[in-house]
């Protein structure tokens, strides 16, 4: 019996050490593996109760495991869409088989690295056959408010190459003098002139038109110190969308001023902003004209009309230039007219056991039972790290750790299969007892 044990004990040796080759043998394989995890088998003994005076062989088995939780070096790649988790989390990543079915079911999976260029129909996908996902933005580039335990509002990212964007313009901010030798007896009221451009909902481009009328008092009464401010839009035909009257202040210390904006067209002055708001053709628009009191703005100086600043938000239509991920994951979209617009946000997704994951291949990961639920978090948020645009995470495997295990586990391995040789001349010697 205690020879049988022996015998049995030292096979299951030998399954034990085939099985610790075989993780060896996939580290090492894929040592130079972007994301790979390495895997490593653990021994544990199997006891047998024994009688007294007597031993059996209980001989041992082995359990296998990867270790998602360890993180490789980051190394830096030229493409902008190459990227890789600094910290804890995961990115959220499609099969694209599934994306190509396009009925919105698609399947989470996990990854802490990844290489992603635009496929033909713009996807941003792997050379494995995945395809990243992220919330879409609006219009505007804010992220809506999706749910942060469920896969509803994930989706597959999508660039058009061929995408065009522009800005409308929604802020003007005026600052112009007026002269204010025009609002006295003698002057000859000339009328100033201002045209600002600006851009539609579609990118076009429109002008406001403003005049500025003195008010001349009569010869011999004082100056008035009052203008009329007129506003006309082009793209509504040249209509009166703005009709205010100025008054500025001749006191001393705050002369040349704004005192009073009334309104007869047009939305009311708010004297906290210095603020009106008029009505262009594609929606409200803010003109800043300074508030009351204020040196900037709008005022009424010396004998010169200057348009001292003239700015504004807003852009003509531009192409599409490039396409990078941010540490916070935002998929920001360039185009050559200088802006960047929001397009998507990648959440980074955590588990509470990240070795309970269930590996699949081209190192993506599932969520089990064993590794709990998930939850979205932004990046740099709670307990996950950020993302890191122009890189890719290295293997886990240390090629030389593996080669020394590699000399262990066939030392093992020849060591039990002695064991098995002696147990067999051991039992030959008992056979030749009787001749």
């Amino acid at each position: 019996m205690t020879i049988s044990s022996s015998l049995n004990a030292s096979v299951a040796g030998l399954a034990a050490n085939a099985s610790r080759l075989a993780t060896i043998s996939d580290n090492i394989a894929n040592s130079s593996t972007f994301g790979y995890k390495r895997a490593e088998t653990d021994f544990h003994s199997m006891v047998i109760e024994n009688s007294r005076g007597s031993y059996s062989a209980g001989g041992v088995r082995t359990t296998s495991q990867r270790l998602i939780d360890q993180r490789g070096s980051l190394v830096s790649t030229s493409n902008p869409t190459d990227i890789a988790v600094r910290g804890r989390g995961m990115v959220p990543v499609t099969l694209e088989s599934s994306v190509a079915v396009g009925n919105g079911e698609n399947p989470l999976l996990l990854q802490t690295t990844g290489s992603f260029r635009p496929d033909a129909d713009g996807y941003l996908r792997s050379e494995a056959g995945l395809v990243l996902m992220g919330w879409p933005a609006n219009p505007d580039g804010t992220i809506p408010v999706y749910p942060r335990d469920s896969v509803d509002g994930l989706q597959p990212v999508r660039i058009n190459s061929n995408q065009f964007a522009g800005e409308p313009t929604t802020e003007v901010e005026l600052a112009v003098n007026l002269p204010a030798t025009s609002t006295e007896d003698t002057s000859a009221g000339d009328i100033e002139t201002l045209s600002i451009e600006y851009f539609d909902n579609l990118g076009k481009s429109a002008n406001l038109s403003i005049t500025f009328t003195p008010n001349v008092p009569a010869p011999g009464n004082p100056a008035t110190n009052e203008w009329n401010m007129q506003i006309t839009d082009s793209a509504s035909g040249g209509a009166v969308i703005g009709d205010y009257t100025l008054t500025f202040d001749p006191a001393r210390g705050s002369g040349g001023t704004l005192l009073g904006v009334a309104d007869t067209v047009g939305g009311a002055y708010n004297a906290t902003t210095g603020e009106i708001t008029v009505a262009v053709d594609g929606g409200p628009m803010n003109i800043n004209l300074g508030t009351l009191g204020s040196p900037t703005g709008l005022t009424q100086l010396s004998d010169a009309f200057a348009p001292v600043n003239i700015s504004k938000n807003g852009t003509p239509v531009g192409a599409l230039t490039g396409i990078e991920i941010d540490p916070n994951g935002f998929v920001r979209a360039s185009f050559d007219i200088g802006i960047n617009r929001v397009l998507y946000q990648i959440p980074l997704i955590d588990v509470s056991n990240v070795n309970g994951l269930e590996a699949l291949d081209n190192q993506a990961y599932r969520v089990t039972p064993s590794s709990g639920t998930f939850f979205m978090w932004d990046a740099g948020d709670g307990p996950t790290g950020d993302i890191v645009g122009f890189a890719r995470e290295e293997s886990t495997t240390d090629v030389a750790g593996e080669l020394t295990e590699l000399i262990q586990t066939q030392r093992a391995y020849s060591s039990n299969a002695k064991v098995i040789q002696t147990v067999d001349e051991m039992l030959q010697e008992t056979t030749n007892i009787k001749r």
